[in-house]
């Protein structure tokens, strides 16, 4: 008999090893798919460590320049592109009949003019910069070989469609007075126009390079060596053992693992197939239909980079665009991202009551005490850079850097956690790669602003959703939500999140919108073109995972998404929920009302609270919960006490079915 078990334990432990295996071949399959960003070489033998030494030089430039101070911005700045480029070369093939092993001579022929423009500027910083607006026949040489390589390194690392979108702005840029009615300007040769984009900062060599050369590194080489440390891990088993045991709970675990990992790492896609491979399976095992667990997890995943403290490193750029502290984007970001994943869990609730679904056994999830003991210390350097941001008083760059000493010597406390040379070696080098795709974005999405900022562009499209809004702030408001959703097509969220705050955002702060909420609003929008179809990355690569149609898992992401939505909508009014120029008491009424209001909102999108709702119900808690998000005396009166009416209506009709 107990041979018998024991066979039976090892067939089980076999399947699930290899449904392990399957699950992370496809996993592969879908990141290669669809995101471009991660179709690297793997490189072997002598040219595996000359790139893992150069990766590794990387992060020690951008680690002693963040700690004893950069050179000067357009050589620092032309530094960083210039390493990106070199990585990019190596790392990304041309083509899918490239070798995905070795580079070929037309990739060390790039790589090696990518060491031109620092080099060039260096040696003439003083002519050059005397030069900025009358360049000389090698200025404009270096400048065209310079935005040839981004669009090329861009084309590699994310695909066509920013390359394409840089080259639509740059003829923009050349055929100005072909353009008809307002978009109509000057024009400029091509002289000019690639002398803006290489010898200002104000181009290429902007805002967005700026942050990615010194928060941005520096944060993913945060992520980079607590990945090493056992954080993932951490969250998973964190999610398990306090989800995993109620109703439905493996979906409320891929929600809570993903906002933790989402708001580190940045990426949509990857956050998907990386939690995803572990939580879809356990979804579908418990009874989710496959498009609803698909859609769990990638509407989870496209939230974490709305979670604070990290957000995907597009905070650090928000912060730089208004000139603000980095910590306050972190406050006006919290309470309409807990709304976001409110919304989520509340949904996932009601779907698992109204399906019967229930829990995983608690004997087969984790202790949460046990976790805590093994695991729990590596929260100490999320606290830390907590610390260190908001009571401080030290910068940014001084936060991240002290804050992966932390890490690091926090993680040698325990056995489980403790970090070899070579561990910490690979971080280093694991930082510089994962950084390559987020510069090289920030790089060519300079283009794209530099030709904003020489014919305004902004001011045009600012002018022309206005007009198209009429006097209506509402109008105005869903005509940029659907310019930032478009933009957002197929783009990765920071070059995404760069282009729409450059074009939409202004549009807001005409109408007198306070400018942090016209950038929230545009990040929020620029992040969800993610989720809904006809392009829908991270629903897309969900679906792969989950084996469910694409389509629909696109349009149950938008239904588990509902309140992201409509948030945005609701700080532009109210800026209480972004705690902007509100007390204490204002802005804690206006966040417990707000979450009443989400709750609603998800009860009238599943149709279920205790017992099925009534379509006339819906209705009447949708207005409700409508007026709970929009913070105000009225409106908070009229959504509690639509609220008492769904809760006596539905109690009724609950004790009715148990009777009968």
């Amino acid at each position: 008999m107990q041979n018998t078990k024991d066979k039976a334990a090892e067939q089980e432990v076999a399947i699930s090893t290899e449904a392990s295996a399957e699950m992370q071949s496809k996993s592969e399959e879908i990141i290669k798919k669809l995101d471009k960003e991660s179709t690297t070489r793997t490189f072997s033998g002598t040219m595996k460590k000359i790139f893992f030494v150069l990766c590794i030089l990387v992060s020690c430039y951008h680690l002693y320049t963040a700690t004893f101070g950069p050179p000067l911005t357009l050589i620092h700045r032309s530094i960083h592109v210039s390493m990106m480029l070199v990585l990019t070369f190596l790392m990304y093939p041309m083509c899918k009949k490239s070798s995905s092993t070795t580079p070929s001579i037309l990739d060390w022929i790039l790589v090696a003019l990518s060491l031109a423009a620092p080099i060039y500027i260096s040696t003439d910083y003083q002519g050059f910069v005397e030069r900025a607006g009358n360049a000389n026949t090698t200025d404009m040489i270096m400048a065209t070989l310079l935005v040839a390589l981004v669009l090329e390194a861009s084309r590699r690392v994310s695909g066509n469609v920013l390359s394409l979108l840089s080259l639509v702005f740059i003829a923009y840029g050349l055929f100005g007075r072909s353009m008809p009615g307002m978009f109509m300007h000057r024009g400029y040769d091509w002289t000019s126009l690639s002398n803006h984009f290489f010898a200002n900062t104000e181009g290429i060599y902007g805002t967005s390079v700026n942050v990615a050369a010194s928060y941005i590194f520096l944060f993913i080489l945060f992520g980079a060596v607590m990945s090493k440390s056992g954080m993932g891990q951490l969250f998973n088993d964190l999610a398990l053992a306090l989800a995993g045991h109620t109703k439905g709970g493996p979906a409320k675990v891929s929600v809570i693992a993903s906002g933790f990992l989402g708001s580190i790492n940045g990426s949509a896609v990857a956050n998907v197939v990386t939690t995803g491979a572990f939580t879809i399976p356990l979804m579908k095992k418990t009874g989710y239909s496959k498009e609803f667990a698909g859609a769990v997890e990638s509407a989870a995943s496209v939230g974490g980079q709305l979670l604070p403290p990290i957000m995907g490193a597009a905070a650090f750029i928000m912060a730089e665009m208004l000139g603000v502290k980095y910590s306050n984007i972190i406050v006006w970001a919290a309470i309409p991202a807990l709304l976001y994943y409110l919304g989520i869990i509340i949904q996932v609730q009601l779907r698992a009551s109204k399906d019967g679904l229930v829990g995983l056994p608690k004997d087969q999830l984790p202790v949460l005490k046990t976790v805590l003991n093994a695991r729990g210390h590596l929260l100490l350097p999320v606290f830390f850079l907590l610390y260190m941001l908001f009571f401080s008083g030290t910068t940014v760059v001084y936060s991240a850097v002290l804050t992966i000493v932390v890490t690091i010597v926090v993680a040698q406390l325990k056995k489980d956690t403790r970090m070899s040379v070579k561990d910490m070696v690979d971080a280093l080098a694991n930082g510089a790669k994962q950084t390559v795709s987020v510069a090289i974005a920030c790089a060519c999405v300079g283009i794209i602003i530099g030709v904003c900022s020489k014919t305004g562009f902004g001011l045009t499209m600012a002018n022309t959703i206005i007009a198209l809004g009429g006097t209506s702030i509402l109008f105005t408001l869903v005509f940029t939500m659907i310019t930032c959703m478009i933009l957002g097509m197929g783009l990765p969220s920071i070059p995404a999140y760069i282009i729409t705050a450059a074009i939409a955002a202004p549009a807001l702060a005409k109408l007198g919108i306070a400018p942090a909420a016209a950038h929230m609003f545009s990040f929020y929008y620029a992040m969800f073109a993610n989720l809904t179809p006809p392009v829908a990355l991270a629903s897309f690569a969900a679906a792969g995972l989950s084996g469910g149609d694409p389509m629909k898992t696109g349009i149950a992401s938008v239904k588990l998404a509902i309140a992201g939505f409509i948030v945005p909508f609701m700080f532009v009014f109210s800026p209480q929920l972004m705690l902007i120029n509100t007390t204490l008491a204002e802005g804690a009424w206006t966040a417990v009302t707000a979450c009443i209001g989400v709750f609603m909102l998800a009860v009238a999108v599943e149709g279920y609270f205790c017992a099925k709702v009534a379509a006339w119900l819906r209705l009447v808690i949708l207005v409700g919960a409508l007026g709970l998000m929009n913070p105000g005396m009225v409106t908070d009166a009229v959504g509690i006490a639509c609220c008492i009416v769904l809760f006596f209506i539905q109690k009724k009709k609950e004790k009715a079915l148990k009777a009968a």
